[in-house]
């Protein structure tokens, strides 16, 4: 295989038609190995970190798009985050046992929600009912409710590969009908295995070769955990020295896990003492994962 935790976007110059094909490997392993994940639960969150480093690539900011499907059913909530950088975390939470179906098999009566957060700007969120068979089709549902852009997403993912592919019509396209179901009617013949194993190229010549399709060059995705022992402290202090020392009384130590990385962070009587003491401020904000 090539192309190893990649995306490439390309655009059908003669059809106002882009699109975007990605491949996961080390970062989806980083983001995986951190937690014990059944199968079953653990496609759903490779489909959630594909979609959410596709979406994220197709809008210009810096700062974050957070992709959140969440129900009550079995599979009780997967997060997925992509930075503008390409920096990719997430995490499922769900209860045994977790088995294969559609959307309401998997969480019930559901929502998706989608955030982008930017460092000067409010955030931005969008919320859909979480239909359709996978998330892929809740994803068409909510572009074609809030955007009004005809899109289309196939999803794979198994132990070791995160793979993805994404068509959109352009906005300014007025006359895109005709081209836009003939490419998704092309794309629609691709299988798991091809997306999976073969590079970028090579799915483009599969599905488009009589298309005039320009692609652009590679992206790096990589894992990244956006924790650290500042963000911590900082949560900490807020909480105030009473509530603190509360917490003290009925242990030796404050322990604070990050759900994303596995990292603990462990603060005792007198590294709290500092942080209460402390000339610097270090704000109240709470920390967000």
């Amino acid at each position: 295989m090539t192309d190893q935790d990649t995306l490439r976007r390309f655009i059908f110059e003669q059809a106002g038609v882009r699109g975007e094909w990605l491949k996961l490997t080390d970062s989806w392993q980083a983001v995986s190995d951190n937690h014990a994940y059944p199968p079953e639960v653990k496609e759903q969150l490779g489909h959630a970190v594909a979609a959410a480093t596709m979406l994220a690539a197709t809008i210009k900011f810096n700062g974050a798009l957070v992709l959140q499907a969440q129900g009550e059913g079995p599979l009780k909530a997967v997060v997925a985050q992509c930075t503008h950088d390409r920096c990719i975390r997430g995490l499922a939470r769900y209860r045994e046992p977790v088995v294969a179906g559609d959307l309401s098999q998997l969480y019930g009566s559901g929502r998706l929600v989608l955030t982008i957060e930017t460092e000067r700007k409010q955030p931005y969120q969008g919320i859909v009912t979480l239909d359709g068979d996978n998330l892929a089709q809740a994803l068409e549902n909510y572009y074609q409710q809030s955007e009004q852009l005809p899109t289309r997403l196939w999803l794979f993912a198994n132990e070791t590969t995160v793979s993805g592919l994404f068509l959109q019509a352009l906005p300014e396209s007025s006359g895109f009908g005709s081209d836009w179901e003939r490419i998704v009617m092309l794309a629609d013949t691709i299988s798991a295995d091809e997306l999976l194993d073969l590079s970028c190229e090579a799915v483009l010549h599969r599905l488009f070769h009589e298309e005039t399709v320009r692609l652009f060059q590679p992206e790096s995705i990589r894992f990244k955990c956006s924790c650290s022992n500042g963000k911590i402290e900082r949560t900490l202090k807020s909480l105030g020295r009473i509530a603190l020392e509360e917490i003290l009384e009925e242990r030796d130590a404050i322990t604070v896990d990050c759900e994303f990385c596995n990292q603990q962070y462990r603060f005792d009587r007198v590294d709290v003492e500092r942080l209460l003491i402390a000339e610097t401020d270090l704000g109240t904000s709470k920390i967000s994962h």
